[in-house]
């Protein structure tokens, strides 16, 4: 199973409007190696949803129920979506400052590669967010 992070500016779909959809296509990815990210993700593989502008945090997990498929948004062949399910939200948000601070958190595409929307995470980067919102 692969990790990802997804972000989404909260007056546009927020955390809360996803778990009242209890579903979504995550659409709207114009860059292609935020596609290409799409393109790897995998049906089970978990994904950080991470509020972008308003908050910068992660705020909750999801996971991919269906994998890429053409976006219904447009008749350009080159972007794709997945189907997206809340599966948790995190007890307590992860800040971008609290991640940037994380000695173990120094590599992670979403210090490195602030404006890319969807990015792979590895396992112990996954796994340090995780401990981060239980403490």
């Amino acid at each position: 199973m692969n990790h990802w992070l997804v972000k989404s500016e909260p007056f546009k779909y927020s955390w809360q409007k996803f778990n009242e959809d209890g579903r979504t296509f995550w659409d709207g990815v114009r860059n292609y190696q935020a596609r290409n990210n799409l393109k790897a993700m995998k049906e089970g593989d978990l994904v950080m949803f991470y509020h972008s502008n308003e908050g910068k945090e992660i705020v909750g997990i999801a996971k991919v129920v269906k994998e890429f498929y053409q976006d219904p948004t447009t008749d350009d062949t080159n972007w794709v979506v997945v189907d997206l399910s809340p599966v948790q939200s995190l007890k307590k948000a992860v800040t971008l400052e609290t991640i940037k601070a994380d000695d173990r958190l120094q590599d992670i595409a979403l210090v490195r590669q602030g404006r890319l929307s969807v990015m792979p995470l590895k396992s112990e980067e996954f796994d340090r967010i995780l401990e981060l919102a239980e403490n």
